[in-house]
């Protein structure tokens, strides 16, 4: 996998992952799958388009779940062809909705896949809707737990506060080893 800093890759087609994928857990994994899956079926690369750090660590100071090397070899062990990663700072947290597509048209995506609660650009005024405006987009269903319950970042942060270590690592989906 070849790993990117924001705006430096240019495709001629691509399918496209979208996320800040903090601890690349079992929800994250659906959506990068499904793009890798969507593209070898094309014959045309998967990218993962991913920030570092997470916009909710850099607004709200969020425990981050994985390092961007952590996140990179997990995101490499998905089989993603490229990974940009966009530093999200003060500069980057200015752009607007329309600079982000302006960025992701680089990689001509044939489709896009995200989140359910994807959102973009300065005070997170890009939605899904926009960006269905602009590419072929595909929400990927989220991912639950064996109780039912939607696998979330902030919900494994919230079980790792309360010491339940092992229901985490149960939702990330990764082998015992370095999850922080």
């Amino acid at each position: 996998m070849e790993a990117h800093i924001y705006s430096s890759l240019e495709l001629p087609q691509s399918i496209v992952a979208i996320g800040a994928f903090d601890g690349v857990h079992r929800g994250h994994q659906a959506v990068i799958r499904q793009a890798v899956q969507k593209g070898r079926k094309l014959k045309l690369p998967g990218v993962v388009y991913t920030f570092d750090p997470p916009p909710r660590v850099f607004f709200q100071g969020a425990r981050m779940l994985t390092s961007v090397n952590e996140k990179l070899a997990k995101i490499e062990k998905l089989d993603a062809r490229h990974a940009v990663v966009a530093r999200f700072d003060d500069v980057y947290a200015k752009k607007s909705a329309f600079e982000f597509i302006d960025s992701l048209a680089k990689l001509n995506p044939v489709e896009i896949m995200v989140g359910g609660d994807f959102r973009f650009g300065k005070d997170r005024l890009g939605d899904i809707d926009l960006l269905s405006k602009y590419f072929k987009v595909r929400v990927t269903k989220p991912v639950c737990c064996s109780k039912g319950s939607v696998i979330s970042s902030t919900r494994i942060r919230q079980l790792i506060s309360e010491g339940e270590i092992h229901l985490s690592k149960a939702l990330l989906g990764w082998p015992a080893g370095k999850q922080e």
